[in-house]
């Protein structure tokens, strides 16, 4: 090669190729990566949804018999099983499938959890394949105020 003289034209053909190439994958893996996180935030809704809904069924069952024993204070009297078999019925009434749920209540409260586990869209390629879990937590109260 002379000094001041440019090189070759075909010297550097080619070499945008790999560059474009990869450029093209990382916006895949953006695309599928948003696609992913969306069904995985839709999936919790789904939940958090169905779990609130129970939680308020249950706060809203109140125990009969502490309820004309006592009579009605700042809030209805609750029971466990009362607020187990509110979200059982509840629960089955929306049809979202979860595979646990659990109901615990004070007396006055009533929390919720549920879980369910989902394959979300492009799973296979962020989670190896293996499902998802997802969990809410609601809590409910059932005032019977001013």
């Amino acid at each position: 090669m002379h000094a001041g003289r440019p090189p070759h034209p075909d010297s550097e053909r080619g070499s945008t190729l790999p560059f474009v190439l990869v450029c093209w994958l990382v916006a895949a893996l953006m695309v599928f990566g948003a696609i992913a996180a969306s069904d995985a935030f839709l999936e919790q809704q789904r939940v958090q949804s169905a779990c609130d809904g129970a939680a308020l069924a249950a706060a809203n069952q109140a125990d009969e018999a502490a309820l004309y024993a006592r009579g009605v204070g700042t809030a209805l009297p609750l029971t466990a099983a009362g607020a187990e078999a509110a979200v059982a019925d509840q629960l089955t009434d929306t049809g979202v499938r979860l595979d646990a749920w659990s109901a615990a209540t004070d007396g006055i409260e009533v929390t919720v959890r549920c879980t369910r586990t989902v394959q979300i869209t492009f799973g296979w390629l962020f989670l190896a394949g293996e499902p998802l879990e997802r969990t809410a937590v609601a809590s409910a109260r059932a005032p019977t105020g001013p």
